[in-house]
């Protein structure tokens, strides 16, 4: 059974035991600054001997999509055929393998996403008491989780997370920075605007990306960006300390992201893996480069031509490490299922139809993501209910 989490006060956390291991009236607190006094990590961080990670592992050679003379307009006409061509080729070659790539040239301003570092940096050095405001809760995929030390008792990552809806929908203009001054107060007003901006330009980005998809897959190229138009995705601030034993666990378990296309930003320091033809792979950070990856959502709309791949986040002894993910999604209402273009006699249909809402609900009540969670969210669909 998954240990709890409870909220306190800042006079109550005075009153907590320091050292984040808790007894049987206690609960589990992730509070790193206070386990890495301690000789070992306690045992739920620690991972099965089969998963632990290796940090010095080879670098994977993931494309490079220049987006420069793609992004001249929203229709793409004044962009380059070929150029065009070749980042579809690329992208296709890249998906069919393991479905990672980066984007360079991609018009998103470098004060934008710095100023959406340093607003991570401001919210993860927050005393606990101040991040649990926010606490994510049960069955919930927004707020603050600390290690998810409220949803799982084994194999526990050595991280914090603060995670957010953002609709792309003109009724709900302002819905991150409503959510930052409803959570926390208006004197997070600040964190929300940049916020906001932030997860705009990556829906802006992310549907330019779906359309060199659809491009890619010999869909028509409006297919898949207008299927995102109104899409109601999740950004997520991610930070891992530095750990005494890195060795012993992880980051971020292995797992594949069951979203549709993520786009991340990392800091400097090195972190991210991918697992590709029987081996670990880093991908090295990139500060003018987003990396880009295709979800579990996105392979069952592409009736498992594209791969949703097998990835994992190492840390280290020595440096924190932060980074910025954003999780495109469709609405919630939508019915995934692949365009008729992919389907033929002799393809079959790999998924059932389903909604995003069924399937994000599924990965915070029933499955621990992994790298068969979308075949059993499949299963468990068709699975006669009781």
């Amino acid at each position: 059974m998954a240990v709890s989490f409870v909220t306190t006060s800042p006079e109550e956390e005075e009153d907590k035991p320091k050292l984040g291991l808790g007894n049987s009236q206690t609960p589990l607190i992730f509070n790193p600054s206070m386990l890495n006094l301690q000789p070992n990590i306690p045992s739920q961080f620690i991972w099965p001997d089969d998963e632990k990670p290796s940090i010095d592992v080879p670098e994977l050679d993931v494309p490079l999509i220049d987006l420069q003379n793609l992004l001249s307009d929203k229709d793409y006409t004044s962009a380059s055929p070929s150029s065009t061509l070749e980042a579809s080729r690329q992208i296709s070659e890249a998906c069919k393998k393991h479905g990672f790539f980066l984007v360079v040239n991609h018009g998103i301003s470098e004060k934008l996403i710095s100023d959406a570092h340093e607003y991570t940096s401001r919210f993860f050095d927050m005393p606990l008491f101040e991040k649990q405001r926010v606490l994510r809760k049960p069955g919930e995929s927004v707020g603050y989780a600390s290690s998810f030390t409220g949803r799982f008792s084994t194999k526990l990552p050595w991280k914090e997370t603060l995670s957010f809806r953002f609709c792309d929908d003109k009724s709900r203009s302002k819905s991150v920075q409503d959510y930052f001054c409803d959570a926390l107060g208006h004197g997070f007003e600040p964190f929300g605007k940049v916020y906001q901006e932030y997860c705009e330009a990556m829906s802006s980005l992310s549907l330019k990306i779906m359309e060199l998809l659809g491009l890619s897959l010999g869909v028509n190229r409006d297919y898949f960006r207008d299927f995102f138009g109104e899409n109601d995705s999740i950004m997520r601030l991610n930070y891992y300390p530095p750990c005494q034993k890195p060795d012993l666990t992880l980051g971020t378990g292995p797992h594949c992201d069951p979203t549709s296309l993520t786009i991340l930003h990392q800091d400097h320091v090195n972190g991210l893996q991918v697992f590709v033809e029987n081996q670990w792979r880093s991908i090295r950070p990139n500060p003018k480069a987003f990396v880009v990856n295709i979800g579990d959502t996105f392979m069952a709309l592409s009736n498992d031509r594209y791969k949703s791949c097998l990835h994992r986040a190492v840390v280290n002894s020595e440096s924190e490490r932060k980074s910025l993910a954003f999780f495109l999604c469709p609405k919630k209402d939508r019915v995934v299922k692949p365009p008729r273009e992919l389907l033929d006699s002799i393809t079959s249909r790999r998924y059932p139809d389903f909604t995003w809402s069924m399937f994000l609900e599924f990965t915070q009540k029933h499955y621990r993501a992994d790298m068969n969670t979308l075949q059993a969210f499949s299963d468990w669909l068709t699975k006669p209910k009781k």
